[in-house]
């Protein structure tokens, strides 16, 4: 075994928009190594379609894009956390068109060059900033284009996180209140060989959960890994009950990544039917298909189950082939591609889980409850998303919580300066371990964890259905950390373990809140408004040492 330590001033786990924002940023502080589980740009960012939401119109208003927020959030939003996403937002996209991100653009009433801002659902005005349908790509394209210019920044791509590095691993972990984070122990996928990634800052960016659900729009590299290893780690972890299913991925009978049919198609007129013909978002909601999210998948799910049907129908063919060629060419192309041509026939779509409005516990500046373990992106929990995300809010989010941890640490240089007294760890041991040659146990494991998730824990949910869930993820999990204990690590065993342990993570949630709010909808509580926040979800380790150390700092 050939294990390594690495050093530098700040450790980057995700190579989506968060992690990126974040290692450009840092890197005018120090040294950065940043570690993908995939090729660099393989996240959830490459894949977002809509766009990143923020006020530029001269008809729009920051108090518009908060107020559009907080009703989408039922509730549970963070308004100052709101805020400062909302009011950051326009100097943020002025920072990615500095850095080459090619945003569309159109000419205003007086010939000049203005943002083409389109419109998703939720929102009262248009405020989505795109590069057609391809918006994550194109900010992904001039991320990594501007941090190929950057000497400090070395990128290690097919390296997966296994574990934060703590007192844990220094048998310290029962002496002190708050725990901080030193780096990761982080696996070289090709060898197998487990490396130190030593640091006095670890941003973990590593984004969500998708591929824990049957069907997804997420990437297969969605496994909740970040989340998982700092929940392991002690840290706070809060509100996983909130999944966002996207209503519109577009219907195929195989299996895989399901392709993402962009808000923005509803945004420009698209309805939705049955296969009958019928709409049936208008006597729903005001906003018909461009209501909030929750409320067109949850109307979906009821369609489906009311006909029987495998679907229900998109249709933007009313707006032409050059139109739609022009504005949604992806799209246009994929379709295309399956048979359906969307300049005259209507696609074919069903609801898939998209988004996490969860995840680890941080205060404005990105930080968690870990000392020194800043956390942004789909991995964080900052207030902002509430209990439903407002569409195209996610990006934003990312960049603004990416730029304020950068900009915490600009100004408390300090924390930079423990970068030589930090602890030695001992190297990854695999002894006694062994190569589990029945791979397709594992495979069976991942399609259990991920139908039991599709069927009990989904749009919509029963008390019954999530204890059944439990009993089961239990078992499974059981099993699961079995192999994990006993078996030499492989990225599939790394992913199979976070799975399992997010789901775990999901269920509990979803059985504490006893009420149906925003993306959990629970039957046995229709009508119910609990009085809950945050619910936040602590592990074994953490309950007794909030008992035990009232001093522990929670800033949020």
């Amino acid at each position: 075994m050939n294990s390594k330590v690495f050093r530098s001033d700040f450790l980057v786990i995700g190579s989506g928009i968060a992690g990126l924002t974040f290692a450009i940023k840092a890197s005018e502080l120090g040294t950065v190594h940043l570690v993908t589980k995939k090729k660099d740009s393989d996240s959830n960012t490459n894949y977002a379609q809509g766009g990143i939401a923020s006020v530029l119109a001269p008809d729009d208003s920051i108090e518009s894009h908060i107020a559009d927020t907080l009703k989408t959030g039922a509730g549970l939003c963070n308004e100052d956390a709101v805020r400062m996403i909302v009011e950051n937002g326009p100097s943020r996209i002025a920072e990615l068109s500095e850095w080459g991100t090619r945003f569309s653009m159109k000419k205003d009433s007086a010939g000049k060059d203005v943002f083409d801002l389109g419109r998703e659902g939720g929102h009262s005005k248009n405020r989505i900033v795109h590069a057609r349908d391809l918006t994550g790509q194109e900010v992904e394209r001039a991320l990594l284009e501007k941090i190929s210019t950057i000497r400090n920044i070395t990128i290690f791509e097919d390296h997966t996180a296994v574990d934060l590095l703590t007192e844990h691993q220094l048998g310290l972990d029962h002496e002190r209140a708050q725990k901080t984070c030193y780096g990761a122990y982080i696996m070289e996928n090709s060898s197998g060989d487990i490396h130190s990634f030593i640091a006095p800052i670890t941003m973990l960016a590593s984004g969500g959960v998708g591929q824990i659900y049957q069907h997804t729009t997420n990437p297969e590299i969605a496994t909740g890994d970040g989340i998982a290893m700092a929940y392991r780690a002690g840290a706070l972890v809060a509100d996983m009950e909130f999944i966002q299913f996207h209503p519109t991925s577009l219907y195929h009978k195989g299996g895989g990544r399901s392709f993402l049919i962009s808000e923005a198609v509803r945004g420009e007129g698209a309805i939705l039917t049955t296969i009958s013909g019928k709409r049936f978002m208008e006597g729903i909601h005001p906003m018909k298909e461009l209501a909030p999210r929750d409320i067109v998948a949850r109307t979906i799910d009821s369609e489906l189950k009311k006909s029987g049907e495998k679907y229900v129908l998109l249709d933007i063919s009313f707006k032409g082939e050059a139109f739609l060629r022009n504005r949604f060419p992806a799209i246009f192309q994929k379709c295309l591609d399956e048979g359906i041509d969307i300049s005259k026939d209507p696609i074919p779509v069903v609801p898939a889980a998209h988004y996490l409005c969860g995840g680890i516990i941080t205060d404005r500046f990105g930080r968690s409850s870990i000392k020194n373990l800043f956390v942004s992106g789909e991995s964080a929990c900052t207030g902002v998303h509430g209990a439903n995300r407002l569409a195209s809010n996610s990006l934003l989010e990312g960049i603004v919580f990416s730029h304020s941890a950068a900009e915490y640490l600009r100004t408390h240089p300090e924390i930079l300066k423990s970068r030589d007294a930090l602890p030695e760890f001992p190297l990854w041991n695999k002894e006694g371990t062994f190569d589990l040659e029945e791979w397709i146990l594992i495979q069976h494991n991942k399609e259990d964890v991920k139908r039991l998730m599709w069927d009990y824990v989904g749009i919509v949910r029963t008390n019954l259905r999530l204890q059944r869930a439990q009993r089961r993820i239990k078992f499974l999990a059981e099993e699961i950390y079995d192999y994990y204990r006993r078996s030499t690590l492989t990225l599939e065993l790394v992913e199979l373990r976070n799975l399992v342990t997010v789901a775990g993570l999901i269920i509990e949630g979803a059985l504490h809140r006893k009420e149906s709010r925003g993306l959990h909808h629970n039957t046995d509580y229709p009508d119910a408004k609990d009085e809950y926040c945050a619910n936040i979800i602590l592990c074994a380790q953490t309950r007794p040492l909030l008992k035990k150390h009232r001093e522990i700092d929670i800033r949020w």
